[in-house]
């Protein structure tokens, strides 16, 4: 070992302590220049370092949740984006005019609910779905069989004549809607039932006991009002390529002429 190295490391320390002296020396009179302000404003930049410190660990948690949340929202647009053009391909069907006004309670328990799932499907296409929810001893909802695009057009221009998809099947829409109405004013207790309509609901119920209308959703020429449908001549084309498509029949009853909707086949 060179003879040199021990009085080099003590000069190297005792210089290390010369110049922390003089650093120190330097601090003391900084202090002295501001002996009543350096103390509170040290303080205060601790204080605000750490507080700084502080919001920037805070910015990197949430860039790092932000970051693990990525995968998942990502999964969530792809799937939304798969349900929208699902929707979009059924939505061909159904009249924008269509809004259901009503929800009907169902029941989950299995003792009292019967499902029907009735789907139609046609070059590879959803063309129709009917979801029968009900409970026992409840009448189900009318059903809505929309008319499809190929439909319309196998109808001979003559029976056709202007009539849109739109509007045919937003004829469809309020059907159903008058027979929900009659449909409810057939079962509902005689204590519910105003003196209005009483007259009526009479009327209706004699008219569902019949053999040709028991069992099945109807409504009368006369509850026909709108919005979609009307006794003019568009609603009577409607009524005819209705027919014609096997979506009603009709029958007379005493004075009253009844539309029942049916199954097409």
């Amino acid at each position: 070992m060179d003879a040199n190295h021990p009085g080099a490391a003590l000069d190297s320390l005792i210089s290390s302590f010369n110049t922390r002296i003089a650093e120190l020396q330097e601090l003391v009179i900084a202090r002295n220049m501001y002996p009543a302000s350096t103390v509170a404003d040290l303080s205060a930049i601790d204080a605000a370092v750490k507080a700084m410190e502080l919001q920037v660990q805070q910015i990197k948690n949430r860039l790092r949740d932000e970051m693990q949340a990525i995968p998942k929202a990502k999964k969530l647009i792809e799937a939304s984006l798969q349900q929208q053009r699902k929707l979009q391909s059924m939505s061909v069907y159904v009249p924008s005019s269509y809004l259901p006004e009503r929800a009907t309670y169902i029941s989950h328990e299995p003792s009292k609910l019967s499902k029907k799932f009735n789907v139609n499907k046609e070059e590879g296409k959803f063309v129709l779905i009917s979801f029968d929810f009900q409970e026992k001893k409840s009448r189900s909802s009318p059903p809505m069989w929309y008319v499809t695009s190929e439909e319309l057009d196998s109808l001979s221009s003559y029976m056709r004549g202007r009539l849109t998809l739109e509007k045919v099947n937003a004829a469809i829409s309020d059907m159903a809607a008058y027979a929900q109405a009659n449909a409810q004013l057939v079962t509902a207790p005689r204590k519910k039932i105003s003196d209005s309509v009483l007259e009526k609901a009479l009327e209706l119920r004699n008219i569902a006991e019949t053999d040709l209308v028991k069992g099945k959703h109807f409504f009368l020429e006369s509850d026909i009002k709108g919005p979609a449908l009307k006794l003019d001549n568009t609603g009577k084309s409607i009524l005819t390529v209705l027919r014609h498509l096997g979506r009603i029949s009709e029958t007379r009853i005493g004075h009253n002429r009844v539309i029942i909707l049916m199954k097409p086949q």
